[in-house]
C-alpha cells in the first residue's frame, strides 16, 4: 500500500476510482452538498427572523433573543453533516468532529499562528490605532490584564455578539459543517472559493434591518450590501483558507473576533493622517509580509498532516500539502 492510498478514505459501496485512480465521489454528491449547505445557511439567518420584533438588531432584547436562536441552530449544525454523510455513502477515517476542526493535535499552533498572521495583515491600521491611542503601553497592559475591564465587556451584548457569539457561530456553520460537505465534490481550492459564497449571501439580510428602520437611502443601502457581500466573501475564502490548511476551528474563530474588532481597514483615515508615510508603509509592509507568511504560517505539518478536511480528497495539491 503506498502512502498515498493511506490518505485516502474507504471506499463506500456508492465510490468507484476514477481512470486516472482518484475517487470518483458518489452520483449527486455535489447536489447533496450544495444543497446541505444552502439548508444550514437558511437554517442559520432564519433563526435571526423567529424572534417578533420592532425593535433595532442592536437592542439588548433583541441581540438576547438571537443568542438563543443561533446558539440551537449552532449546536444543531453536525446533524447536517452527519445527514449528509449518511445520504451520500461517504466514508471517512477521522471522527465527525475531528472532520469539523475540533481536535487536540496541533492545538496550540493552530490558536497562535493564524492569529498572528492576520495581525501581520492589519499591521498598517495597528500601528495607526497605537498612534492615535491616548494609553501609554504599559496603561494598555495594564487595562488587558484587568478582570474588571473583561467583566465589562462580557456585560456589553453588542461585545459578546461581535467578538464571541458570532465568530464562534458562524465559523462553526459556515466554514466548519460546510467545507467537509463541499471538499469531496469540488475539491478545497474549489471549496474555498464556493464556501464564502453562502457566508457572503448569508449577510445580505442586514438589508431588511437597514430598509426596515429606513436607515439610509435604498441606493445606498444596496450599495453598502454589495460592499459587504465582496468584503465577506474575500474574508469567508480567508478562513476558509486557515480551516482547510490547519484543519482546526479555533483559528478562524480567532481571526474572525480580530477582524470584527478591528473592522475594515480605514485607508481614507491613514491618508489624511499627520504620519501619512509613516501609517502607510505599514499598511503596504503588513500586506507584502502576509503574502510571503501565508503559506509558511498556514504549513500543515504544525497542526498535523494531513488535516482531516484533507482527508475527504485524494488531490491533495498545494493547499493540503
Amino acid at each position: 500500500m503506498t502512502e498515498d492510498d493511506d490518505l485516502m478514505p474507504a471506499l463506500s459501496s456508492d465510490q468507484t476510482r476514477s481512470d486516472s485512480g482518484g475517487l470518483a465521489p458518489p452520483e449527486g454528491l455535489c447536489w447533496g452538498s450544495v444543497l446541505s449547505c444552502l439548508l444550514l445557511a437558511c437554517s442559520y439567518v432564519g433563526s435571526l427572523y423567529i424572534w417578533k420584533s420592532d425593535l433595532p438588531r442592536d437592542h439588548p432584547s433583541v441581540i438576547k433573543r438571537r443568542f438563543t436562536s443561533v446558539l440551537v441552530v449552532s449546536a444543531l449544525s453536525p446533524v447536517f453533516v452527519w445527514a449528509w454523510k449518511e445520504v451520500t455513502g461517504i466514508q471517512t477515517g477521522p471522527s465527525l468532529l475531528a472532520l469539523m476542526g475540533i481536535r487536540f493535535e496541533g492545538l496550540v499552533p493552530a490558536i497562535i499562528l493564524p492569529l498572528l498572521l492576520t495581525m501581520v495583515l492589519f499591521l498598517g491600521p495597528l500601528i495607526q490605532l497605537a498612534m492615535d491611542c491616548p494609553w501609554g503601553f504599559i496603561d494598555g497592559i495594564k487595562v488587558a490584564v484587568d478582570p474588571r475591564f473583561w467583566a465589562l465587556c462580557a456585560s456589553d451584548m453588542r461585545w459578546l455578539r461581535n467578538q464571541v457569539v458570532a465568530p464562534l457561530t458562524e465559523e462553526l456553520v459556515f466554514r466548519a459543517c460546510m467545507l467537509p460537505m463541499l471538499v469531496p465534490c469540488a475539491g478545497p481550492s474549489t471549496a474555498i472559493f464556493t464556501c464564502p459564497l453562502f457566508f457572503g449571501v448569508a449577510h445580505f439580510h442586514h438589508v431588511i434591518e437597514l430598509l426596515r428602520f429606513r436607515q439610509g437611502t435604498i441606493s445606498g443601502i444596496f450599495l453598502s450590501a454589495v460592499f459587504q457581500f465582496s468584503y465577506t466573501a474575500v474574508f469567508g475564502a480567508y478562513t476558509a483558507f486557515i480551516f482547510l490548511r490547519t484543519g482546526h476551528l479555533v483559528g478562524p474563530v480567532l481571526c474572525h473576533s480580530f477582524c470584527n474588532y478591528m473592522g475594515f481597514p480605514a485607508v481614507s483615515t491613514a491618508l489624511e493622517h499627520p504620519h501619512r508615510l509613516t501609517v502607510l508603509s505599514f499598511y503596504v509592509l503588513g500586506v507584502l509580509l502576509f503574502l510571503i507568511l501565508l503559506f509558511p504560517m498556514t504549513d500543515p505539518l504544525f497542526y498535523g498532516w494531513p488535516t482531516p478536511v484533507c482527508t475527504l480528497t485524494t488531490t491533495l495539491g498545494s493547499l493540503c500539502s
